[in-house]
């Protein structure tokens, strides 16, 4: 069940992706038609609220769609839909982890850099965008915008104190993340927020997967391109701390909620970590492709 926050004819919606990634079924339309209801949330984060009763009430619907005779005929063509960010707006920072690949530690300093404890930071909401969505270059206060491809993992009810083993119970699902990051202003400014947090240097999408779809989220593929060249590449089981310590650690005296976001870290090949830098230059095309999740592509403003 891959899920999406789309714009069709100016208006929002939750919807599923079809099995080909080429149609969306609009929750709320297909629910009209059904019941003369619009029984589903208008909001993902409402959606993902609901928890598994929002999940049934979506097979219920799309085994009643099923029924209807050919399925295309209930499934906007994805070219017609404006595709957002899955959660256009959380309503917390987006968690970020730091340093989470010891190869990406190394590369920004030296073996010394692994950390010994889960290192956090956060992405103000504004920074979000949806796949296809440019953006802006903010050349007017860096010169070295970077990118970071990673996992992320959205939080599916709400807890504190959660058990390690307990942990992947508390995931709602996974989508990409692109972690788009001002170094000179992160170096500046001695911490992280200014440089992370820059208007549209946080795509999020396409879509996000519901966790039934993907078993071991710790044993993912991830590349990232950078118009067309490989970058990145490397797998999520090289995590230095896995998906369920991450939880576990944020959730230690913090409440963690329905919708919240957390971007797991990004493996090495960052365009500061070559010699010289590759630093984004307007015009650049990124493209992040996470096994079992999907492709998210943005481009850097001209």
């Amino acid at each position: 069940m891959r899920l999406v926050t789309v714009v069709y004819k100016d208006q929002t919606f939750v919807g599923i992706v079809d099995s080909d990634e080429t149609g969306i079924l609009l929750l709320n339309k297909a629910e009209e038609i059904r019941s003369g209801k619009n029984d589903f949330p208008a909001s993902m984060t409402d959606c993902i609220a609901l928890g598994q009763e929002f999940i049934e009430k979506v097979i219920d619907l799309l085994s009643w769609v099923s029924g209807q005779g050919p399925t295309s005929q209930w499934y906007i063509p994805l070219e017609e839909v404006t595709l957002l960010a899955p959660i256009p707006r959380p309503v917390k920072n987006i968690f970020c982890v730091g340093k989470n690949y010891a190869e990406h530690a190394i590369e920004m300093g030296s073996i010394e850099d692994i950390p010994d404890h889960v290192m956090v930071f956060t992405k103000a909401p504004t920074t979000i965008v949806g796949p296809e969505i440019q953006v802006l270059n903010h050349r007017d206060i860096t010169n070295q915008l970077d990118y970071e491809g990673e996992l992320a993992v959205i939080i599916g009810k709400k807890g504190r104190a959660i058990k390690k083993e307990d942990a992947l119970d508390y995931v709602f699902g996974y989508s990409i993340i692109n972690d788009v990051t001002a170094r000179d202003l992160q170096s500046q400014h001695k911490q992280f927020f200014i440089g992370k947090s820059l208007d549209t240097t946080c795509p999020f999408g396409p879509w996000i997967v519901h966790k039934s779809m993907i078993d071991n989220p710790n044993g993912l593929d991830i590349e990232t391109r950078i118009n067309g060249e490989v970058r990145q590449s490397s797998n999520t089981k090289n995590f230095i701390f896995s998906i369920e310590e991450i939880i576990s650690v944020l959730s230690r005296g913090m409440t963690l909620e329905p919708g919240d976001i957390i971007a797991t870290g990004t493996p090495a090949g960052v365009g500061k970590g070559f010699k010289p830098p590759k630093f984004l230059q307007p015009g650049d095309e990124m493209e992040i492709r996470i096994e079992k999740v999907g492709t998210l592509r943005n481009v850097i403003e001209k």
